[in-house]
């Protein structure tokens, strides 16, 4: 844990006592502050108390004592409306914050020479996060890997030499975070997204763009300009005189970072060298992994790692758990695991990225179903219909595509194993990419996905990959 001593000697209130939370509120007492924690949720208020914390009803304290507010990021900070406590702490003119905050202006003040690279997006966070963290690691470096990738930042290990901090950064945590001014800032893409937390595309755009914006003086931002959001986003920045990497995997660049089928390439007034090849390299595929590799790539080499190194760590990567995660093979038959998916955009991503695909899809469905999925059918053999969503998938894929409706994922994996087994196709691909949520039958996509690996691997013949 990295302790928190900004706000020694004064009084913070916290609301929202999560992991990270209440994290935050441990970490501020032991660098010596006064924390006062609160919660909706009495059985978190009890887990405060058990840590040693002291709790009390926000509502009841005298907010002229208090220095800051330490807010949770899910709880809303300005739309619908602000949270009751956003609204008491601006009422006596209190900064509101998150644990993001805490550990920048820890890191101001002590942890200087530590690079901190930050990536947000609107897809494809993790992935890139956890690419960048495992390509610096590659490469003999100590990478702290956290923030909304599951870690909380404070959690990490204390700043020290020749050690980089590699941050996934939702737009909840940007919003709470004013002095966030990373070495590297990543922005990968905006969708929309988020709108009842932001009140629009706009605004939710404009609080991503903060993140690459703000990078410290000498950094470097690296931003995809493949939609109308980040191009903008690039030319603003690029007018301040901030460092701009542009990474397209759309179309060529004059200068900046572009891939081409399966190589990236870097280049300067028009001039190209590869710098990466993702062939055969089965956890990036798919166009969305190349945008994910050429940003990872393009923040490495502005730190320094040096191109061949990159490569050897781009082919060592394992890829994340639950996103187009490759779980075994029987013969030529690949079993991927996407449980991460629970929506059509989601699943269009796997989709893409394989040929010859026997599809186990359904679960609680989603607005729209599976309509948006129609340029994809011709690559589905055939699918496997489960959970609440397998009966409208049905009629969708009705006439277009062969189909059963298995109901359960174990009887689904079943079929379709044995469908893959007997086509007699060149590497058939057995995909989990539900379209959907999971809570019908389980209770997230983690416990589906890991019941998904589970199942694969009782398989007679399977071997992981």
């Amino acid at each position: 844990m990295i302790p928190v001593t900004t706000f020694a000697g004064k009084r913070v209130a916290v609301f929202g006592l999560g992991s990270s939370g209440l994290l935050a509120a441990r970490a501020m007492k032991e660098g010596g502050a006064d924390v006062v924690a609160f919660d909706d949720d009495q059985k978190k208020i009890s887990d405060a108390q058990a840590a040693g914390l002291k709790t009390q009803d926000l509502r009841e304290v005298d907010w002229s004592g208090i220095a800051a507010l330490l807010l949770a990021p899910g709880v809303p900070l300005t739309h619908p409306e602000p949270h009751w406590t956003v609204t008491l702490a601006r009422e006596a003119n209190v900064e509101v914050i998150g644990d993001i905050e805490l550990f920048c202006r820890e890191r101001a003040i002590s942890g200087r020479e530590c690079p901190l690279i930050a990536i947000t997006g609107t897809n494809g966070k993790s992935t890139t996060t956890a690419l960048i963290a495992h390509l610096i690691n590659s490469a003999g470096r100590d990478a702290q890997m956290g923030g909304n990738i599951g870690v909380p930042v404070l959690a990490l290990q204390l700043f020290g030499p020749d050690r980089a901090y590699v941050l996934e950064v939702s737009s909840y945590q940007i919003d709470l975070a004013p002095s966030l001014r990373p070495t590297v800032g990543v922005l990968l893409n905006v969708t929309e997204d988020h709108i009842d937390r932001h009140g629009s595309i706009e605004n939710y755009a404009a609080i991503k763009e903060r993140l690459p914006a703000n990078v410290e003086a000498g950094g470097t931002a690296v931003i995809d300009v493949d939609d109308a959001y980040t191009l903008s986003a690039a030319d603003r920045i690029g007018r301040t005189g901030k460092n701009i990497v542009r990474v397209s995997v759309v179309a060529p660049l004059a200068d900046g970072y572009y891939a081409d089928g399966s190589c990236i390439f870097r280049a300067i007034g028009g001039k190209a060298e590869t710098v990466a090849d993702l062939t055969g390299i089965g956890s990036l595929r798919g166009v969305h992994n190349a945008q994910n590799a050429a940003c990872a790539v393009a923040t490495c080499l502005a730190l320094g790692i040096d191109v061949a190194t990159i490569q050897k760590g781009l082919e060592g990567f394992p890829g994340l758990a639950h996103r187009m995660e490759q779980v075994g093979r029987k013969d030529n038959v690949l079993f991927v695991n996407d449980s991460k998916a629970t929506n059509a955009d989601s699943a269009a991503k796997a989709l893409a990225s394989f040929q010859d695909i026997f599809w186990i899809a359904g679960g609680k469905p989603k607005t729209g179903g599976i309509d948006s999925l129609t340029e994809f059918f011709p690559r589905i053999r055939k699918a496997y219909l489960i959970g609440e969503a397998a009966n409208d998938f049905a009629k969708t894929l009705e006439g277009r595509v062969p189909y059963e409706v298995n109901r359960i994922l174990s009887a689904a994996i079943d079929a379709a194993a044995r469908d893959a087994q007997a086509s007699g196709l060149k590497e058939p691909v057995v995909l989990l990419s539900p379209a959907c949520a999971s809570f019908d039958q389980y209770p997230n996509f983690e416990v589906r996905g890991k019941a998904f690996t589970d199942l694969v691997m009782a398989i007679s013949g399977v071997h992981p990959v």
